[in-house]
């Protein structure tokens, strides 16, 4: 197959992404990624028909891009509590007949020990935090939500090892030693030995799926009998969605051949 213009937009922000990417490029269809930060670069291969843009893009940012890098088809593969650029996407998509396909990883069942939440207000809104020491495993965009309960629990936070992470959390009233920051995956050791050494009582995290640690969690709940409470994912409505891979690549050879 010979490489041609038209090129296929996969929106990063997972580690399917990554896979998604190479895949689509090693089938020699152009595939650009975008992702928010430098250093996610680093998780892509380095194949000729695979490019990848940092930094967010705006709605009227994304007109463009897809007029100049002449868009064929959207491959979502943004993280799962990342509506925005979704729903956005999804819009500009429809507005111009852009066909968009959503790859989301599959969801886990809950076991015992496992509350879930349908969103984050739920939870601050209850008493589940109360007198509590708790770990939040939710990303650091949501720490400054939790700033008022400072003083009703003792609250831990594991973070990305960044600069705007830690900034973030220490501004949402983390102390540096209630604070780790590491890049997943987790393996269930650490997960369990991080938990013990800090003697949490309660867990909150995402419905992230595998690939998100959200396993290895509910196996550290139930082995040290530790409540976790998961965070549904968000309602979107999407145009059309897989978790299969195979089902990517026919939706890439379907509108490449149109």
């Amino acid at each position: 197959m010979t490489l041609v213009e038209n090129c296929f937009w996969v929106i990063g922000g997972t580690s399917e992404s990554v896979v998604l990417a190479q895949a689509i490029a090693e089938k020699n269809f152009s595939c650009m990624v975008t992702v928010t930060t430098a250093d996610a670069v680093k998780l892509y291969p380095v194949l000729p028909n695979l490019r990848i843009r940092v930094g967010q893009l705006k709605e009227f940012q994304i007109y463009e891009f897809i007029q100049q890098e002449k868009i064929i088809a959207i491959i979502d593969a943004s993280h799962p509590y990342a509506i925005a650029i979704s729903e956005t996407v999804i819009q500009i998509a429809q507005a111009l007949q852009i066909p968009y396909l959503r790859y989301e990883r599959a969801a886990l069942s809950l076991n015992k020990n496992i509350t879930e939440l349908e969103n984050f207000e739920m939870l601050l809104a209850g008493h589940y935090l109360t007198n509590q020491r708790v770990l939040l495993t939710v990303g650091y965009k949501v720490l400054p939500r939790f700033k008022r309960w400072q003083s009703q629990a003792v609250l831990f936070a594991r973070i990305l090892p960044s600069l705007e992470s830690l900034k973030v959390a220490l501004d949402s009233g983390f102390t540096s030693d209630r604070l780790i920051a590491i890049r997943p995956p987790i393996s269930l050791d650490l997960e369990k030995t991080l938990w013990q050494q800090w003697t949490i009582s309660l867990v909150v995290s995402k419905a992230s799926g595998q690939a998100g640690g959200e396993e290895i969690k509910q196996t550290v709940s139930q082995l040290l009998g530790i409540p976790l409470i998961v965070i549904a994912r968000p309602n979107v409505d999407y145009p059309q969605q897989t978790n299969n891979l195979n089902e990517v690549l026919r939706f890439c050879y379907q509108y490449y051949l149109n």
